[in-house]
């Protein structure tokens, strides 16, 4: 993973270049960010600057679209204020947004089932029928079938997993599931503990919105597995109510999917190696837990 390299002094000199009413204002370090590096702006504001390759797109994505969409939304989002433009000093564009206050779920998750309620009425407001000129995505949204032979990477790692038998069957019978034929609908896209913050095991926030995207909402979905606490799963769609049977059994496959990458970026973590987060791996495998835990 290529990165752009930059520094606290870079952030400020940007800020004295662009927006000079806030360069004053104190700047601490966040650690996490997979895509772009953040930094905290006094106490109501964050500078987010990418640091891949991919990263001036999805920060684009939410430039474009979050402000949008932010207003029906009832968790807070890290909406974005301010865009930084590509300049003699950074050659990309940044983009200083609303602080989400709370801690990821990596590292404290959501352990009150009755969020399950709030999850889903989150999802409800953001489900609705996008725009044709609405962002599309190569790996959310789409069928499952289209994700086949990447996936068959991911399953190696848990070869030797006492469950992984069980896994693949869960993983083959949402392939097989139809595939959603209604309208693309708004997604968050990449749902998954280091994408949410919580306080007092209650969902706080949804940050990240640079995977958002239109297409099927069983994507979205799979976050009954891989964010909420065991048992919670069906509460969730009971309260979203706009799920049929097919539409659950492909977000169990999304939510198996999730857990394995979740799982190998985990064990470059664990294992030292570039661009592992140690916290991951754990999350992917209660993800697994919770959905073969599924009558």
């Amino acid at each position: 993973m290529d990165e752009f390299t930059f520094d606290r002094d870079l952030v400020r000199a940007l800020l004295r270049e662009q927006h000079p009413d806030l360069a004053d204002l104190e700047l601490r370090d966040v650690d996490g960010g997979w895509d772009n590096r953040q930094w905290r702006l006094g106490e109501e504001l964050a500078v987010r600057l990418p640091r891949t390759e991919r990263a001036p797109a999805l920060l684009h994505t939410e430039q474009t679209w979050l402000p949008l969409l932010a207003n029906r939304l009832p968790l807070p989002t890290p909406t974005p204020v301010r865009i930084g433009r590509p300049s003699s000093l950074f050659g990309h564009t940044w983009t200083i947004v609303r602080w989400v206050e709370g801690e990821p779920a990596d590292h404290t998750p959501v352990t009150r089932v009755d969020e399950a309620e709030v999850l889903a009425e989150f999802l409800r407001a953001l489900h609705h029928q996008a725009p044709a000129d609405a962002p599309v995505n190569a790996t959310r949204g789409i069928p499952l079938a289209g994700l086949r032979e990447g996936a068959e990477d991911w399953f190696g790692l848990i070869g030797d997993h006492p469950s992984a038998d069980s896994v693949r069957d869960v993983w083959e019978k949402a392939v097989a599931a139809p595939v959603w034929l209604g309208a693309p609908l708004w997604l968050h896209g990449d749902l998954h503990p280091a994408n949410v913050v919580v306080r007092d095991g209650m969902l706080a926030g949804v940050i990240d919105f640079g995977e958002l995207c239109a297409g099927d909402p069983a994507t979205d979905l799979s976050a009954a597995w891989i964010l909420l606490p065991a048992g919670a799963a069906g509460r969730f769609f009971d309260a979203y109510g706009q799920a049929d049977e097919a539409t659950v059994t492909r977000a169990r496959g999304w939510a198996v999917l999730r857990a394995l990458g979740l799982i190998g970026i985990g064990r470059n973590g664990r294992l030292g190696l570039p661009g592992g987060k140690p916290t991951w791996e754990p999350a992917g495998y209660a993800t697994l837990e919770r959905v073969l835990a599924v009558s």
